[in-house]
Order: C-alpha cells, then sequence, then structure tokens
C-alpha cells in the first residue's frame, strides 16, 4: 500500500482510538485553523508507553497521524517519545504535509510529548511547543 493508501486507511479505521479510563497523563489540543480536538491518553509501565489511546474529532490527516503514531510509541522508552521530531514524524507518518497541514499532523505528537512532560513533572521544550 502507497503512503496516500495508508493515510486513508489510518483515517477511516484509526488504531488506538478511544478513551482510556485509567491513564497515568493525558492531553488535550486543539488546532483552532482546522478544528481538530484531540486528547492523547498514555500508560506507562517501567519508563515505556504501556498502553496509548486519542480521542476526539479532526480532519483526515489529523487522525490518520495520530493513529500511526500511538501505533509507533507502543512499548517505546519514554525518553524516545520526548525526543521524537517533526523529522521523525514525517518517517511515521509517510509524507510531509507541508505549511498549510503542518499544524494538523502535528497536534497528536504534541499532545503526546505533553502528556508525557506532565507524567514527569517536567515543562515541554521548546520544539514541543512549537510543532
Amino acid at each position: 500500500m502507497d503512503y496516500a493508501g495508508e493515510l486513508i486507511s489510518n483515517y477511516e479505521h484509526p488504531h488506538n482510538r478511544g478513551r482510556m479510563s485509567k491513564a497515568d497523563s493525558s492531553f488535550h489540543e486543539f488546532n483552532p485553523l482546522c478544528g481538530d480536538d484531540l486528547t492523547i491518553y498514555i500508560r506507562i509501565r517501567d519508563g515505556r508507553i504501556e498502553d496509548v489511546k486519542f480521542d476526539g474529532s479532526g480532519c483526515a490527516i489529523s487522525i490518520a497521524a495520530a493513529s500511526m503514531l500511538t501505533d509507533e510509541v507502543k512499548g517505546k522508552p519514554i525518553s524516545k517519545v520526548e525526543a521524537i521530531g517533526f523529522e521523525e514524524l514525517k518517517g511515521i507518518i509517510g509524507i510531509d504535509p507541508g505549511p498549510v497541514r503542518l499544524k494538523c499532523a502535528t497536534i497528536s505528537l504534541k499532545a503526546l510529548k505533553k502528556a508525557v512532560f506532565l507524567y514527569e513533572h517536567k515543562k515541554p521544550d521548546g520544539a514541543t511547543e512549537n510543532l
């Protein structure tokens, strides 16, 4: 399947969608430019993302990116999640969304990283704030 097909599949049938009742941390982000409205929930065990879910609404790119990103980070150490940036996200979703759709593609990453920082009682870094 090509990248466009993968994105459409993840939009139409998103993985890890839903709320998490016993999350260790969560974070909500809203993109007023597009109307994307997502919350990321994480459960952490032994310094790793044991489970991750997202809930909310958004455009095809934001939902597909959230689906693909949550698949990617399951089982990963939280230190690796903190280090994911835009270049890594482009590799995960397989496209460069361009400047117009940048916030759509990065909303789930921003919420995920902020949930991790919140869990660790750390202030988000500048790279996260600028996503």
